[in-house]
């Protein structure tokens, strides 16, 4: 049996990243059977998971759900926002869903069929896990997960695999809003909600959730149409600015992987090595041979982060070439000067970092360009116990800096050039990832339940 093609639009790469209104109508226009966007990432750090807080402004995401949900309403087809909020916990979900009741009062939508999917894994849960040995790190530079850490995390949420997504689906639902989730999940979903290959709809997953950026020119803020057949799946872009090639496709198949065909998911195992990418028509790329095959267990993977630290940084600029050539040297003799100022203060609770853009800022030790360069843009930082503590000390380090007397210096002030005042900012609290495992579970609906939720 042929299957009736199946067409999804992506509207970008991250909800409130954005998008051109003029390809979003062109999409809608070309009559999607779903509307669906990636809103989460852990590509930002682990700030926005532990501090609870969403990785794009209320008012960008506020803007990107008008017209996205109004667009579903319009062409009554489902609406799926995955990884909510950005981290995809309980207040990033909570804070979704507030900008979705707003915007359902004031447009005057009619009512929609909406079901939110949590993703929020309780301690008990991994408790149990790891004592069955079903906890293991992501990777080998991962430690073990110990309760102590654990019980320091602000909060657990692990990335579904598609099933969830799907039985909501098959309940009928219209809107979801869904917790953490693997990016390409939602796609998938969909995909197999229509009688597709689970293999192909996966691997369009893989390309829609970044938005335009399998294009060229790529970019996560504009639109994609992608259409599953029989045994293919074509994408190309609403846009008429930009254009999809095989090798732009190809390549995008290629990111964020650690191996070049081989993609680990939520219970899964993506081998993409036959893969073929052509062009079928002007702009529109026809892939086929994707395969997959279930993991050795259901394994999902957990995210979480604790505070660790609080700090003040200070940005500031250096024109002197007599100090830009002993830069490192002199930041050396500053930091042991601070040190020795606050002697009283254990060394073990504050850390001081330079970062010298302009000479090695970015690639540190492994910088293979030596030159010396006329300017540098210096950034230091304080991680300290408290943030009281990392804003005496950064004020120290920043005036102790600024009047250093090094070897040759011509004036008795005036080493750092300031662009802001006032030159300390106090950022705040500092997370680390203190959950990036892998958990083994029975069943991939086990910790993922659907909850039907009404906007008024």
């Amino acid at each position: 049996m042929i299957l009736k093609e199946t067409k999804i639009l992506a509207p970008c790469g991250i909800l409130g990243y954005g998008f051109p209104d003029t390809s979003f109508r062109r999409g809608l226009d070309d009559n999607p059977d779903a509307i669906i966007v990636d809103a989460g990432s852990t590509d930002a750090g682990p700030h926005k998971l532990g501090a609870k807080t969403a990785i794009v402004s209320r008012m960008a995401a506020k803007k990107d759900l008008k017209r996205i949900i109004g667009g579903g309403i319009e062409k009554r087809i489902p609406v799926i926002i995955s990884s909510a909020g950005g981290s995809g916990g309980k207040e990033h979900v909570e804070w979704t869903l507030s900008i979705v009741q707003e915007l359902f009062i004031e447009e005057n939508w009619p009512s929609v069929k909406t079901a939110v999917i949590w993703a929020d894994i309780p301690d008990k849960a991994i408790v149990d896990a790891m004592d069955k040995g079903h906890v293991i790190p992501m990777g080998e530079n991962i430690p073990p997960l110990t309760k102590e850490k654990l019980m320091q995390t602000t909060g657990v949420v692990a990335q579904m695999g598609y099933e969830p997504i799907l039985k909501a689906l098959e309940e009928g639902y219209q809107l979801l809003i869904v917790g953490r989730a693997y990016d390409p999940a939602p796609f998938a979903a969909l995909g197999v909600f229509k009688g597709h290959d689970l293999a192909l709809s996966y691997h369009l997953g893989k390309v829609l959730e970044c938005g335009a950026l399998s294009c060229d020119p790529g970019t996560t803020k504009d639109c994609m149409m992608g259409v599953l057949g029989d045994d293919y799946f074509d994408v190309y872009p609403t846009s008429q600015t930009r254009k999809c090639t095989t090798l732009s496709v190809a390549a995008h198949t290629f990111y964020e992987k650690d191996h070049p065909y081989i993609l680990h998911g939520p219970g899964c195992v993506m081998d993409l090595s036959m893969c073929t990418f052509k062009e079928v028509d002007k702009n529109r790329i026809r892939v086929q041979g994707s395969a997959i095959k279930p993991s050795d267990g259901y394994w999902i993977k957990l995210e979480g982060a604790r505070k660790v630290a609080y700090r003040t940084f200070v940005v500031a600029g250096v024109r002197d070439p007599l100090l830009i050539r002993k830069i490192k040297e002199v930041e050396v003799l500053v930091e042991e000067s601070v040190r020795e100022q606050y002697s009283e203060i254990d060394p073990s609770l504050y850390t001081i970092n330079f970062f010298n853009y302009g000479i090695d800022g970015v690639m540190g030790e492994l910088e293979p360009l030596k030159d010396v360069p006329h300017e540098v843009c210096v950034l230091f930082e304080v991680l300290a116990s408290t943030q009281e503590m990392a804003s005496a000390l950064c004020a120290s380090l920043r005036s102790t800096f600024m009047h250093y007397g090094y070897e040759g210096r011509k004036s008795t002030a005036g080493n750092l050039a300031f662009p802001y005042a006032p030159s300390d900012v106090e950022f705040g609290a500092v997370y680390e990832f203190s959950v990036y495992h892998l958990m083994k579970v029975d069943s991939p609906l086990a910790f993922f339940p659907i909850e039907e939720w009404h906007a008024r």
